[in-house]
């Protein structure tokens, strides 16, 4: 059993860590502070988180996700998804 509490006692706040890699460590701006001031949707905050780090992680493909996420973002603005 994973004991969050003393992980986090490692680290004073989420921001100084990061799980699954270090591609958001160097960010000026960390792409869930920008999501959550903006209060942006889940469909605009992971476009936002893929745009962020396609040159640092996912590359092409992160791209490729950002445009899925755009796409599905597009149908519900005009009405043509739920």
């Amino acid at each position: 059993m994973i004991e969050p509490v003393k992980q986090l006692e490692l680290f004073p706040t989420a921001d100084d860590m990061q799980v699954g890699g270090d591609h958001y460590m160097d960010k000026a701006i960390q792409p869930w502070d920008y999501i959550i001031a903006n209060n942006l949707g889940y469909l605009e905050g992971n476009i936002v988180k893929y745009i962020s780090r396609w040159k640092d992680k996912g590359g092409v493909n992160d791209l490729r996700k950002a445009q899925h996420y755009l796409a599905k973002l597009i149908e519900v603005a005009d009405g043509q998804s739920l």
